[in-house]
């Protein structure tokens, strides 16, 4: 099945083309300071994960985990290997962050590890690695209900350091199935031009059948191919699909064998030799086909007019159609060549008109250019191009000046693209070009769900939720953020960017100390006016701006309906957003 192109559907009552922009409010914020037992289990990158790809996976990794099946609940890894979580009821009692499991070998022996990862499938298991290589299937029980029992349901040694970026409890009645998202950057020997590394995203199952006791074991084990590091990866909450956002696409390279041969069936044939062979100058063009073994002159049929073509050797049809363009078909010859082919001329009818095809939506031919031809054309087009961006700065309307440009103006992923992948097969069913629409962040807003992504349209940021089941309507738009595209493109230190599950309101934080909060705009309860336009003010988005008190760098940042979670090396701060609860 060939990959549908789709295409993302904005809903024009969920836009304010009205909206005049944020007012920065100097309202305070409550913010309340943790310190830490122990400092956050930080890994740095090494000298030899020096390409943009580390940089994205791990050195811009969220050391802070939220547990989307319960609000205000998050956890974090200290560097004793321990896993603290911080659950909040009421502000006024918060206490420090207690420990709910220890990782059972010592990952600072390990000198190649990653940072750490967990994530949550479902409110009673969780998925867990260690940065080592090692990944852990784990049954929390309720995480509502404390104290909390994490028991190791599964671990098993999958190689290279990865980690994990999202996975799902599958919903099957005759065994418990958890899906797991793994994310590896490799070295790469055969790559010579470019940065020697490539992505590998492995989507593995581990199951356990109800009648075999409490044996977990992997039965589904697939990877995929890239270039670049996912903006956004998540598998579909019934395991039928995966859907990837990213700079440069993905492909398979490796599926489970049981699945292999249902794949052969359906893999098309190796690449046929071109039916024909054409080629063509300002006045004519020149058609080659391959003879038949003992093929006479008596043998070849070709029936010359001025909107087609037929040509029929041994009593078979093997060329028939219309052709591109008109042609003189009284001067038009063929001859039978020595080496078993047969040549055919075509007059053109309109001296210098090119042709991009033969017969118009024939696939079976092949265009043979000429090099001079190839030459002549660059040559034309020469002036077109140049080697500097804007070779005569002097000049009164320059084509383009860089120093003009804003940040905010420029896009630096124009190809990034939304694909969706076929659950057994890894083929690819549904592609959405992004274009300028600039990835922006992911959120859960129902945990059942499959993680909301955000992207820039315009201005605005406007957030999609992905819908598997609604295969002609794959992703809704379900909220707007106003003119944040435009705002967050001036924030040159973000580092995290996230929004409230009910989109209340959106927050990015700098590499140390800032947070800006975006508020949807909300009804005025005094009148305010317009002086300029001279009308009646019903509403107003607010920005506010949180400053920490500490100079270590933000090394995790979440965002629930109430509260605002920071974390540094040492500390964990809580912002308040929302106070009318």
């Amino acid at each position: 099945m060939e990959a549908a192109n789709c295409s993302l559907r904005v809903k024009r009552p969920l836009l304010d083309p009205r909206f005049e922009g944020y007012k920065l409010s100097l309202e305070p914020l409550p913010c309340y300071q943790l310190e830490l037992d122990a400092a956050v289990a930080e890994v740095k990158l090494r000298d030899d994960q020096y390409t943009l790809e580390h940089m994205h996976a791990f050195g811009m990794y969220n050391y802070l985990h939220c547990d989307a099946w319960y609000q205000d609940s998050v956890y974090y890894i200290d560097n004793l290997g321990r896993i603290m979580n911080l659950t909040v009821m009421l502000d006024t009692a918060l206490g420090k962050p207690r420990e709910v499991f220890r990782l059972p070998t010592d990952v600072t022996a390990y000198d190649n590890r990653l940072c750490a990862s967990i994530h949550f499938t479902s409110p009673a298991w969780a998925t867990l690695s260690d940065g080592t290589g090692r990944l852990y299937v784990i049954g929390t029980g309720d995480r509502g209900n404390s104290p909390e029992k994490w028991e190791i349901m599964f671990n098993e040694e999958l190689g290279n350091p990865f980690i994990i970026i999202h996975s799902i409890s599958l919903p099957d009645s005759e065994e418990h199935s958890v899906a797991v998202l793994l994310l590896r950057i490799e070295k790469e020997e055969l790559d010579l031009k470019g940065s020697g590394f490539h992505v590998s995203l492995e989507w593995v199952t581990v199951s356990k059948k109800k009648e075999d006791g409490t044996k977990y074991e992997i039965t589904k084990h697939h990877v995929l191919r890239g270039k670049s590091v996912p903006h956004y990866a998540a598998i579909e909450p019934s395991g039928n699909g995966l859907m990837i956002v990213s700079y440069k696409s993905f492909t398979a390279v490796s599926i489970d064998q049981s699945l292999e041969e249902s794949m052969d069936e359906d893999r098309p044939e190796k690449t046929k030799d071109p039916l024909y062979y054409w080629q063509q100058t300002d006045d004519d063009l020149t058609v080659t086909v391959r003879l038949p073994e003992n093929c006479a002159k008596e043998d070849i049929r070709v029936q010359f007019l001025p909107e087609s073509i037929n040509v029929t050797l041994k009593d078979v049809q093997v060329l028939e159609g219309r052709l591109y363009s008109s042609v003189d078909h009284e001067s038009s010859t063929w001859t039978m060549k020595e080496n078993d082919g047969l040549e055919i001329s075509l007059i053109k009818k309109n001296e210098g008109l090119t042709w991009p095809e033969l017969l118009v939506g024939d696939k079976q031919g092949e265009l043979l250019r000429d090099p001079a031809q190839c030459a002549e054309i660059a040559e034309r087009l020469m002036h077109l191009t140049s080697d500097e961006l804007n070779p005569n700065p002097d000049k009164e309307k320059p084509p383009c000046n860089a120093q003009e440009l804003e940040e905010c103006d420029l896009f630096f992923e124009e190809s990034s693209s939304l694909c969706r992948f076929d659950g057994n097969t890894l083929k690819t069913t549904h592609v959405v070009s992004l274009g300028s629409n600039q990835y922006l962040f992911s959120v859960v807003v129902d945990p059942k769900e499959m993680p909301c992504f955000c992207l820039r349209h315009d201005v605005d940021a406007l957030l999609w939720q992905p819908h598997c089941n609604k295969q002609d309507d794959m992703w809704e738009h379900i909220a707007t953020f106003n003119a944040l595209g435009y705002v967050q493109a001036s924030k040159r230190d973000k580092k995290f960017f996230a929004c409230a599950p009910n989109y209340s309101y959106a927050a990015l934080c700098e590499c140390l100390r800032r947070v800006f909060i975006y508020r949807q705009p909300t009804p005025m309860s005094t009148v305010l006016y317009n002086r300029k336009e001279g009308r009646h003010v019903g509403q107003v988005a607010k920005q506010q701006v949180a400053s920490l008190e500490t100079n270590d760098p933000i090394l995790g940042f979440q965002a629930t309906n109430e509260r605002l979670f920071v974390l540094t090396t040492k500390n964990l701060f809580l912002i308040k957003v929302n106070t009318e609860n």
